[in-house]
Parts: structure tokens; sequence; C-alpha cells
């Protein structure tokens, strides 16, 4: 056992509940609980999206995919990235203006409510359940490892202590455990990637010219076509990564904890700058996870596979170039990153079930604040059950491409309707619930059908959907949907919700009436 990882690994433990104790005596409202109150700055929450970004997908699932397959590692740190100018340019500010506690809040102010709740609830849930996995998968591994225990009892460690924090500190002490969370990871991965690099005298072709020569593949690591094999596949995992961030459902719910529309905007311009730093340093760590590891005694079991599976590479990486002591660094700042982003997913699966489901769906609005917020902590509880589930039935799926379904169901169910409602005054309530809906269920169906699920996980030999990423077609589904049930409305209904957008378009672009309660 690695005495230093257990000494940090508690210390951050000790911290982040320190921080639950001191968050859950200032939460007392329902908006302190989903948005701590609009009281965190924008550099604070551009921070905390970075942290709550930066999940086990980024750092060792990114990581494991480019020392497996090299260069076409690389698809998901840009579609990771290049998401955001989309949020900055066409979400955010609207979003902050239009919204109070979540994304539906905004999509459903032109439309019917309850439709429009339950589409939004149920897209969000699936994101979340999808992204989860990822997530206890990545955090079972990392304890596995570290601890030796078996990786059932790890992943129930990660779904209680998860509870912990959302149930008692909600978004305040989540805030702040993924501002500190991404304070560690970026430094733990900043000195990895730099010594990497010194041992190759910072010159990063003699990297890549030792990692092809390392690497079983050989030179075939530097051009695509290692991971994804045909172009319909590149493209559907692009517009998965790329619409799927402004889709998030975590993510969006971030921007309703500042102020106003302009902390909302510097919210998302200093987390893409951080962002993008740290997918820089995960693709350094991938190439240089090649040159030190394989074929390492040490690091590899008589198959010659990496000892804890791929998603192990950045881990095993900073013992390889900084010993226990960084590994035990690494590895905590790991579990940190783990815990930081369960906790955000976990409180946004935790609003759409208490804030759109039972406030607005089941009870139509006439419930409290202290009603809704006890809901919110039950259904806490019940997403953590649900996790640690899912993470023992996913043990062996790679985490980077488990988030890449997240992001598929995100970009296929969520921003559509998001888009559109801020957009397109033609967008009536049918076509988003039809709409949004055939694009969850075509999303969900393919996946079902895909290597993913139909072979890895149920045991056929075959898959019967042929590619492993449906945005391009779940996308496809949605937007089609939207547009043809929208522009075929001519209910009475369909024609209020036109007749509104303006106003609402106006209050979007300009924050004003910002403070109204606009409800249809």
């Amino acid at each position: 056992m690695n005495v230093t990882a257990v000494i940090v690994f508690f210390l951050f433990v000790t911290l982040s509940l320190g921080i639950t104790y001191w968050a859950a005596k200032r939460t007392k409202t329902r908006s302190d609980f989903y948005a701590a109150g609009g009281r965190i700055t924008g550099w604070q929450n551009g921070l905390a999206i970075s942290g709550d970004y930066m999940s086990a997908a980024s750092f060792l699932g990114i990581s494991g995919l480019v020392f497996a397959s090299g260069f076409d590692g690389l698809l998901y740190s840009i579609g990771f990235l290049v998401g955001w100018p989309i949020i900055l340019l066409l979400i955010a500010e609207p979003l902050r203006n239009l919204g109070k506690y979540n994304f539906s809040d905004a999509a459903s102010l032109r439309f019917k409510q309850t439709p429009i709740r339950i589409m939004a609830a149920f897209g969000s849930l699936a994101t979340v359940c999808l992204y989860l996995i990822a997530q206890m998968v990545g955090a079972g591994k990392l304890i596995e490892v570290l601890f030796h225990l078996p990786y059932e009892s790890a992943v129930v460690i990660v779904g209680v202590l998860m509870v912990s924090y959302v149930t008692f500190g909600g978004m305040l002490a989540t805030t702040w455990v993924q501002l500190i969370k991404a304070v560690l990871l970026l430094g733990g991965a900043t000195i990895v990637a730099v010594l990497v690099l010194a041992h190759f005298h910072f010159n990063l072709p003699a990297l890549f010219a030792a990692a092809v020569e390392k690497h079983t593949s050989g030179a075939a690591i530097m051009a695509p076509g290692t991971l994804v094999k045909d172009p319909i596949s590149a493209i559907s995992l692009g517009m998965a990564l790329m619409f799927g961030t402004a889709g998030l459902p975590h993510i969006l719910m971030r921007f309703f904890t500042v102020k106003d529309a302009k902390a909302a905007n510097k919210s998302v311009v200093v987390a893409t700058g951080f962002i993008g730093y740290f997918y820089i340093l995960t693709f350094i760590i991938g190439f240089g996870a090649i040159v030190f590891l394989t074929g390492q005694p040490s690091y590899v079991d008589g198959n010659g596979a990496l000892v804890g599976g791929n998603n192990m590479a950045a881990v095993q990486l900073a013992h390889a170039v900084g010993g226990d002591i960084l590994l035990g660094f690494i590895s905590a700042v790991a579990f940190a990153t783990i815990l930081a982003v369960v906790a955000g997913l976990t409180l946004a699966g935790a609003s759409a079930i208490s804030h759109d489901l039972y406030a607005r769906v089941f009870k139509g609005g006439n419930v409290t604040e202290k009603q809704e917020v006890r809901v919110s902590k039950m259904a806490t509880i019940g997403l953590g059950v649900v996790a640690i589930f899912l993470g023992i039935a996913f043990e062996q799926q790679n985490v980077a491409f488990m988030v890449g379904l997240a992001f598929a169901i995100a970009a296929s169910a969520n921003f559509p309707i998001i888009l559109l409602s801020m957009y397109w005054p033609g967008m009536t309530t049918r076509g988003a619930v039809v709409g949004g809906s055939m694009g969850l269920g075509v999303a969900v169906v393919l996946m079902i059908l895909s290597k993913t699920v139909w072979v890895s996980v149920l045991g056929y030999d075959e898959p019967i959907f042929p590619y492993e990423y449906p945005a391009l077609f779940s996308m496809t589904a949605a937007f089609v949907g939207i547009w043809l049930f929208s522009v075929t409305d001519r209910s009475d209904r369909g024609q209020t919700d036109r007749a509104v957008f303006h106003a609402l378009h106006l209050r979007a672009q300009t924050g004003i009436g910002v403070d109204d309660a606009v409800e249809h």
C-alpha cells in the first residue's frame, strides 16, 4: 500500500467533508441547494466548471486511449474542447437570463411546462446515468489499484461519499470541492507532463519518435484509424463531443450559480482556458505512458496488458517518472477528480427529479422549498444506489468511451431543445416534445444495439447497429422531428408558443425582465 497516496487521499476526503459541513450550515433555501444562492464569482465558477468537466474520462480515459491508440485519442481531447465556443457564443448568456436553477427552466419558458419538463428530465437522467458509469468505473479501478480493495467495495465507497457531499452541502459544497480538485488536477498533470518532457529535453518530436519505437503498432499510432475505423463513426463521435458539451445538465446548471449573464460568459472564458491547457497535458501524458510503461515488467502483466487496465495509464506513468510520492499524489488527485464530478452529476440528476418531475409535474408547482429540497436529497440517495450498480455492471468499459455515449445523449435530447427554444420562433411544444423524444429514443436504441451493449454487456456475437456512436443519426432525428412537428402544428398552443418568442428572445439577449417569473 502506498503510504503517500493513503495520506493525501484521507487529507482530501477530510477536507471535502469539512467543506460539506461548512456548506450545510449555509444551505437553507432552494436557491442555496441548487445554485449556491448565485453567490459564486465568474472566476470561481470558471475554475469550478473546469473541475466539473475535467472528469475521470478526461484524465484517466483520454490518457488510456492515447496509450492504446496513439493519435486517435486526440479526437476526444479536441472534441471535448471545441464545444466550449458553442456554449460561449450561443448558450451561456441567454440560458442565464432565462433560467433559474437548471436548463429545463429556460427550455420550458416558452412552452407548456409539464411535457417539456418531463422530456428534459428524462434527457438529463439518461445523460447523468451514463456519465456516472464512467466516473464510478474510474474510481473503482483507482481504489482497487491504490488500496488493493475489491472493485465492488471501492465503488460503494465512492457512492457513499458522493451522496454525502450533495445531500448535506448542495451546490455550495460541490462548487468548493470542484475548485480544490481543479487546482490539484492541473498541478498534478503539469508535474507529470513536465517530467515526461524533461526526459526528452522538452523536444516533442523526440517523445513521439520514442513512442513509435515502443508501441506494438509502430508508426500507425501517428495516423488516424486506430480508434475510429470509418468516416461515419468519426463524424458521429465528433458531433457528440462538440454539441453534447452544450447539453450536459451538470455543466449548464453551473451558469445559475453566478449573479448575471456577464459573469456566466466570464465563467466560460476562464473554463475554456483551463480545459484547453489540461487537454494538451493529457496528450503528452498518453504518449509518455507509451514510452515509459510499454513492455516494463513492473507495469504490465504476463500478457503485456497494463496492470489495472488502460484507464490506469496516467497513474502508472506518475510512478514511472516520479516514484511512490508522485504516484500517491496523482492517485489521490484522480480520486478527487471523480468525487467532484460525481457530486455535480448527482446534483443535476436530483434537480431533474425534484425540481422538474416532483415540483412541476406531479405537484404542479404547489410545493414548498423545504419539500422540494427534501425530495432532492432523497433522489440523491437513489441516484447513488443506481450509480453503484451501474459502476459494477460496466466494470470493463473504457471511461472516455462511456462518456462519449453520454455526450451523444446530451447532443441528441438536450442540445436541440435548448438551442431551438432560444433561437427559432417557429418551435412549438409539440415539436420540442416529439423531436426531443425522437433524439433520445434513437440514441438509446442505437446504443443498445451497438457493440457497447449488445456484444460487451449482453454477450451477443455481432452488433445489430454497425457503428459505436449514434449521434449522427440521433441528432438528425431530433432536429428533423422538432422542425417537422413544429411547422405542422396548427393548434392554439402552437400559436401561443410562437407568439411569446420575441419577448423571451429580447430577455435572453439583453437580460431585461430577468427577475420576472414568466411561465406559460
